[in-house]
């Protein structure tokens, strides 16, 4: 455990030092607060003053609480998944310079080696996702704030989970990269594109029939739902307090994917949960396998 512990020690330094590398990770999801907040936040409040009956109003504050819980909620949800793979960088650079041969040389497992980099691309991760999550709840604390103590509790669990996954898929991807090139075109096709599928940049249930069914068989689905429930549980129970009618806050949730359902069937937060932790389970134990089997025909290689 040492050896694992300097290796930890040793990329988390690697990482903090090479400035542009942390102030991109550290920018990125404060940058898209501010897009979000300037380009998608009327599209959220025009999107939910139009699901409200006719004649019907809602205080400014309640408005803010729900489109901000949404924006703040997508942020998070793309940013643990997408800034992983940019912390991850480590594994890919060492194989470049060259470190990783001479590491591997050293009396030093490959597996305590692969250990190293998961813990320190989910450190620096978490710490980078916790800051932009303060950014976030900074924001809800001037637009609209209905978060209570369990939320915020509950947002922070959701925000480790989604990072323990997304550094497994991160490790499992940069394992079979060889070039800077290579880390930074997998980086770009992620951030652009895990934005959609997950249902951050636009909620599934805009999108048709046939690719919501599609897309209920991804993880990144059940993450966001998971995390927006969280952020928003407090704004819907001050609407309900608000004489808001229950259909109404049903017809909201579900358009914005709050409320899932898979061919027909309804899926519970806990279900999110479960489904969420099951393919978080299954991306690391993936990831231990791939190790496994290079450690075996490393021993080969050796043997022979």
């Amino acid at each position: 455990m040492t050896g694992c512990y300097n290796l930890f020690i040793r990329n988390c330094k690697l990482f903090f030092k090479d400035k542009g590398m942390f102030f991109t990770s550290l920018i990125t999801p404060l940058i898209l607060l501010v897009l979000y907040v300037s380009f998608l936040a009327n599209v959220y409040r025009d999107s939910f003053v139009s699901a409200l009956p006719e004649g019907f109003t809602a205080a400014e504050k309640l408005i803010g609480g729900i489109v901000g819980g949404q924006l703040v909620s997508s942020l998070l949800a793309v940013s643990c998944i997408t800034i992983s793979f940019c912390c991850n960088m480590t594994m890919v650079l060492d194989k470049v310079t060259g470190a990783r041969r001479d590491l591997t040389v050293s009396p030093v497992k490959k597996s305590t080696l692969a250990l190293s980099y998961y813990l320190a691309t989910f450190a620096s991760t978490l710490l980078v996702c916790f800051i932009a999550a303060g950014a976030g709840f900074i924001y809800l604390a001037k637009v609209g704030w209905y978060l209570s103590f369990a939320d915020v509790m509950l947002l922070l669990a959701d925000i480790v989970l989604l990072v323990l996954s997304g550094t497994a898929l991160s490790s499992i991807v940069n394992r079979f990269l060889t070039t800077q090139g290579q880390v930074s075109a997998v980086g770009t096709i992620v951030s652009s594109g895990y934005g959609f599928i997950c249902g951050a940049y636009m909620p599934i249930a805009q999108f048709s029939a046939g690719l919501q069914r599609i897309l209920m068989f991804l993880p990144g689905t059940y993450g966001t739902s998971l995390i927006r429930n969280h952020a928003l549980r407090g704004a819907f129970s001050a609407a309900a307090d608000a004489g808001f009618p229950p259909e109404v806050i049903d017809s909201i949730k579900k358009s914005i994917d709050c409320r899932l359902s898979f061919f027909g069937t309804d899926v519970s937060v806990p279900a999110m949960f479960a489904v969420f932790c099951g393919w978080t389970v299954l991306f690391i134990a993936l990831f231990v396998l791939l190790n496994v089997i290079s450690g075996a025909k490393h021993y080969n290689n050796h043997a022979h």
